[in-house]
């Protein structure tokens, strides 16, 4: 017999109504994308662009252009060179690290309002970051293009907090303090469609809408079923690199995930051998 499902709280049923009416209409809040991360995005799928267009966008942003120059002198992307200009770092790193780079740099938890719940966003956001680097890491092994796969695992999760800022800030409204459970509750009922929202939105690549829309069933993806697997394989990886405790090696090589996109037991386990490098990039990353 199916355990029933956790029911909301009576006040967190109210902030539920006027949520759903919010979902409904697609009139969420949200946050604004920093005007240069946009234009990264756009200049990332463009064919015609170049390293020079690249580097002076981002030196546009001063903040995050040394935010960027520090990750690319990293050891995690450059251990035995020192990069001494943007341009530079993207001819050396190319062009699509750089901007995968600079949308981590730009797109963080500071996005989110959500007094009590920061520790939770974080852990959220760190997820997400883990699943784009290990979901680049799972298209290299499957022999596809990882170019779009960052950007998606990053925006898997991006539903979850906007979600939860909305949520606090109705029950603000309605004098109405939203409880622990009932904001866990909220975020995942609704993650996906808000998500959705924020990327079509943000005016992301359809690949990353689709990936956020059909995360839970990515067979049902028309157009990139293969992406959003590889990104689902990517969450694995991720939650088993953060929380080992809560899901054990034996239980995430059985997620059919990595079946559908022709990894084996073993070669997941290979995967995992990436571990303290995916540890040390995310730690260079860190705002």
């Amino acid at each position: 017999m199916k355990a029933s499902e956790p029911s909301l709280s009576a006040p967190g049923q109210r902030v539920a109504e006027i949520l759903q009416s919010l979902v409904n209409t697609g009139d969420i809040e949200v946050p604004l994308l920093p005007e240069v991360a946009s234009k990264v995005v756009t200049l990332s799928q463009d064919r015609d662009s170049d390293a020079s267009q690249l580097s002076q966008l981002i030196q546009s942003d001063q903040s995050l252009a040394g935010h960027v120059m520090r990750i690319a002198n990293s050891a995690a992307y450059s251990p035995n060179a020192t990069l001494v200009s943007l341009q530079q770092a993207i001819t050396r790193l190319g062009m699509t690290l750089i901007g995968d780079i600079a949308m981590a740099a730009s797109i963080n938890t500071k996005m989110f309002h959500t007094p009590g719940f920061e520790t939770h966003v974080d852990a959220i956001w760190r997820h997400a970051l883990a699943t784009a680097l290990w979901s680049k890491e799972v298209a290299r092994a499957c022999r596809r293009n990882v170019e779009a796969t960052f950007l998606c695992g990053l925006l898997h999760s991006i539903g979850r907090p906007v979600v939860l800022h909305t949520a606090i800030e109705i029950g603000q409204r309605q004098a109405t303090p939203l409880s622990t459970d009932d904001a866990v509750l909220l975020e995942e009922r609704y993650q996906r469609r808000v998500g959705t929202t924020v990327a079509e939105k943000w005016e992301m690549p359809k690949t990353v809408c689709e990936t956020i829309r059909h995360f839970d069933d990515y067979q049902s993806a028309p157009g990139a079923a293969e992406q959003t697997a590889m990104v689902s394989a990517g969450a694995q990886l991720a939650w088993y690199m953060l929380t080992p405790e809560d899901l054990p090696l034996s239980q995430m090589l059985e997620h059919p995930a990595f079946a559908d996109v022709n990894l084996y037991p073993d070669q997941v386990e290979a995967l995992l051998e990436k571990r303290d490098a995916i540890v040390s990039t995310m730690e260079t990353m860190a705002p």
